[in-house]
């Protein structure tokens, strides 16, 4: 990103001084080959960085050469902030173009002078590509164990009313050594059947063959009802954050605190037994004055203690869809409009630069280890592997 952004300064430099000519028509301010590699130390680590050089022949009123000067690399910098994250938060934060410069400079100080409207459209258009190759890449190496989803909004406004139910599909993946990986994102609307349909049979058209073991997410039926028909066999897993949420909406505030806790009681038991009996408990004290909220933990109770059926250190993994939210904590539901309509393409890119930079910092799962007996199918009880011989006792 930082060597495409020194790449359009040096174009725009060159293109707003191509009709200055010498005697001969030859043009003043040329490219001429690139400077030494030099080592710049970036929010994302050190990088070796190649700058262009220019040739800029034209003189000044006291005679001295002028000098081509990059003001996003000047000649002796050593550091620099990184924007990778900045300018796609910025964007869905509802700044536009024109704003860029300003904004950057704000927050960076004056050096973001060369981070133009031109350069920041520049740079989002190779932003784009870069998506497009990404969303296009083969998956045929890949499996993934566990698969979280959801469905992220963002208040841009888009091209016209019809748009408005837009939202970003995501689906992470957990690989079979515990890495948690982006596996796809695509627009969908209200998250449809369809929409997940087709991002499902899209990653699965690019070789992911091997169905996930299990997948978590909320309660949207439309990826659910997907998931069944493309990945049939694959376990489903409820989030707790997003049913506790639900479930406290159905009755009164001076009653949630007592019922949050009682619905903590349910998924942090030791046992599915002990799950059981705690759930069992909540449906009794409440359905009487609270049938709604009873009934919509009762509906999915098989699906919200699928967990204990997989390994107990991963439990804190696959309980929530946290690895997505906790992603997109900072501009979820919290985007300004813009003043003029946005691209449904620019927020996808947007979208995809946040979940590239923050997955450089997903941590991979606990008991990554224990991930081969999953994959293998052995059976696991209350979080505890069952050997052969147990399991025949």
């Amino acid at each position: 990103m930082l060597a495409t952004a020194i790449q359009n300064e040096v174009a725009e430099y060159i293109g707003a001084h191509r009709d200055q000519r010498d005697d001969h028509g030859h043009r003043l301010v040329v490219r001429n080959g690139c400077l030494p590699e030099r080592a710049i130390y970036t929010g994302v680590g050190p990088i070796e960085v190649r700058q262009p050089r220019v040739n800029d022949k034209r003189v000044d009123a006291d005679g001295n050469r002028i000098r081509f000067s990059s003001k996003i690399l000047p000649p002796y910098l050593r550091r620099t902030r990184s924007i990778d994250e900045l300018i796609p938060w910025l964007y869905l934060k509802g700044v536009s173009t024109g704003d860029f410069t300003e904004a950057l400079q704000a927050l960076l100080g004056p050096e973001a002078t060369g981070l133009s409207a031109t350069n920041i459209v520049r740079l989002k258009a190779s932003w784009q590509q870069e998506w497009k190759d990404w969303d296009n890449r083969p998956l045929g190496d890949k499996q993934y164990v566990y698969v979280w989803a959801d469905g992220i909004h963002f208040n841009v406004r888009l091209e016209d009313e019809g748009n408005q139910g837009q939202c970003i599909l995501v689906l992470m993946g957990a690989t079979a050594e515990g890495k948690k990986e982006l596996i796809a994102l695509a627009e969908g609307y209200r998250e449809s059947e369809q929409s997940w349909k087709e991002l499902l049979l899209s990653v699965k058209a690019r070789g992911l063959a091997t169905a996930p073991k299990l997948a978590v997410g909320d309660g949207a039926l439309g990826f659910w009802a997907a998931l069944r028909k493309v990945w049939p066999k694959t376990r489903e897993q409820r989030c707790w954050v997003h049913k506790t949420a639900n479930v406290l909406n159905k009755m009164p505030k001076h009653v949630q605190p007592k019922a949050k806790g009682m619905l903590q009681d349910i998924w942090m038991a030791e046992t599915k037994a002990d799950a059981e009996g705690a759930f069992d408990l909540f449906v009794e004290t409440f359905e009487a004055k609270y049938p709604k909220a009873a009934a919509c933990l009762a509906k999915d109770r098989e699906k919200l203690l699928a967990f204990y059926d997989f390994p107990a250190e991963h439990w804190r993994h696959i309980r929530t869809t946290n690895p997505i939210e906790s992603t997109f904590a900072t501009v979820r539901l919290r985007t300004d409009k813009t003043k003029g309509c946005g691209s449904r393409t620019a927020c996808l890119t947007m979208v995809f630069k946040l979940a590239q930079s923050a997955e450089r910092h997903w941590r991979r799962l606990n008991g990554s280890t224990v991930l081969p007996d999953v994959i293998r199918g052995v059976r696991f009880v209350d979080g505890i592997r069952q050997d052969t011989e147990d399991v025949a006792a």
